[in-house]
């Protein structure tokens, strides 16, 4: 460990860049560039016409976290000659991932789903002062511009987390690298105790947990790039004390393994780290496939292999929809569980909780995806409840039949939900949150005929 040579600037030099890589290893549609011709929408969406030129800042910014990837032996992101292009079928968000994989089936593929991405190297802050080298990925960006030259999503609503205490500042060293305020410990050993009977509940909530991951009360992954009102989402993957739990393991998900540093799906020598992807559903359909991250609950942070990292429940505005920098998503305490013959699956925190390692993801319900300018990869959980019989639950797709369904009372809000009374969202006016904020970022929602299938190279 030691202390970095930091650049305490406001505005950020081209030269910088320029003297922190081999001139003739430039990056096309970067190196020297001084303006970017904007987009028209992310992937189609509405309302959010592009700028006819990216700022300068961002233009260095992207050269220098490219450039970083490329020195790691890793393959940069090129916005004008990208190296996959994905169908409308495969409907991929993130278009810098260097490969998917559609596969669902466990008993080929143990880890399901997964994808690669480019993996940075930079550096945490310990509570000493002294500075860590870790690994992180960028799933989304606040600005547009250094969006899509990193080939990430754009999501403005994260801005909104300036001021709010729940995020947190950056600085660049002297090469370029991003330097963190807060550290994350991966070295504890994940636990969960599913809970016992409560009437219509079972497994959920949990007796016991135990993070896996626990970050200081500095970290926080909304990242404001220094000298920028622009945040950036930035997850730590692995440092010295261990790896992210939603790295897979070849060999399966064995607890003894989970902080295996030659695992090769944290691959250093490529810049690259694969990460397992949970399902879920949105507007009535399945595959709305998101990695997590990191959470400001322990609870969710045990179930989903997470990072707990409390400042997150810093960010505003808890409960609410519009406004804020997170979005509401409902979690089913009590769904449909393994067995049941459901032609749809399985759902639940229950399931996900009597699952071993969470082979059972809860495939939770979303509103909106990242094509709509309302999108943020920081999600405010609102849990339901079924009231019914395990016989008689059914599996929830959609905002809409969730709204339904408490308006019958085939659903309530979960009784461990934290507000005693809903706030009014243009979502729902009948749901509580729980205050639990989860950040999950969204990477792709395919169709049913692309499940099976591979692109790219999904493996290190």
């Amino acid at each position: 460990m030691k202390k970095l040579n930091l650049l305490f600037v406001a505005v950020m030099s081209l030269g910088v860049f320029l003297t922190s890589c081999d001139p003739e290893d430039g990056i096309d549609g970067v190196d020297g560039v001084d303006g970017v011709d904007g987009v028209d929408g992310q992937d189609g969406a509405d309302g959010q016409d592009g700028r006819d030129g990216v700022d300068a800042m961002m233009v260095d910014a992207a050269g220098l976290l490219l450039a970083s990837i490329e020195a790691d032996g890793g393959v940069p992101y090129n916005a004008e000659n990208p190296a996959l292009t994905f169908t409308a079928e495969q409907n991929v968000f993130i278009p810098s991932v260097l490969g998917i994989d559609f596969r669902t089936d466990r008993s080929v593929v143990p880890a399901g789903p997964t994808a690669r991405f480019p993996m940075f190297q930079g550096w945490e802050t310990l509570p000493s002062g002294e500075n860590r080298e870790a690994h992180y990925v960028i799933t989304e960006a606040s600005d547009r511009g250094l969006a899509r030259l990193l080939g990430i999503i754009y999501s403005p609503r994260m801005a909104e987390a300036i001021g709010s205490g729940g995020e947190q500042e950056s600085q660049w060293t002297d090469d370029g690298r991003l330097v963190f305020e807060g550290s994350v410990d991966f070295s504890p050993k994940r636990s969960l105790t599913a809970g016992g009977a409560d009437g219509q509940l079972f497994g959920f909530p949990p007796a016991e947990v135990n993070p896996g991951a626990i970050a200081d009360d500095n970290w926080s992954s909304y990242v404001v790039l220094p000298g920028t009102d622009v945040v950036i989402n930035a997850q730590l993957v692995a440092n010295s004390t261990g790896i992210h739990d939603r790295i897979p393991n070849p060999n399966g998900n064995s607890q003894a393994e989970e902080d295996d540093q030659n695992n090769p799906n944290l691959d250093r020598s490529q810049a690259s780290v694969v990460m397992q992807l949970l399902d879920g559903w949105h507007d009535d359909a399945p595959y709305y496939f998101h990695i997590v991250t990191d959470t400001s609950d322990p609870g969710p942070a045990t179930i989903e292999l997470g990072v707990f990292a409390p400042k997150l429940a810093n960010l505003p505005t808890f409960g609410l929809f519009p406004g804020g920098s997170m979005l509401p998503f409902s979690p089913t305490a009590n769904g449909v569980l393994p067995g049941a013959n459901n032609p749809d699956g399985f759902q639940g925190l229950n399931t996900a909780s009597l699952s071993e390692r969470q082979v059972n993801d809860p495939t939770n319900t979303f509103p909106i995806d990242p094509r709509d300018p309302a999108y943020s990869p920081m999600w405010d959980a609102h849990i339901t409840e079924f009231t019914v019989p395990a016989e008689e639950r059914v599996i929830l797709k959609s905002f809409d039949q969730i709204n339904d369904l408490l308006a019958d009372g085939t659903l309530i809000p979960f009784r461990g939900n934290a507000n005693p009374s809903p706030l009014s969202n243009s979502l729902s006016d009948l749901l509580t949150a729980t205050g639990a904020i989860i950040n999950c970022p969204v990477i792709t929602q395919p169709d049913a005929s692309v499940i099976g299938t591979q692109i790219g190279s999904p493996r290190n």
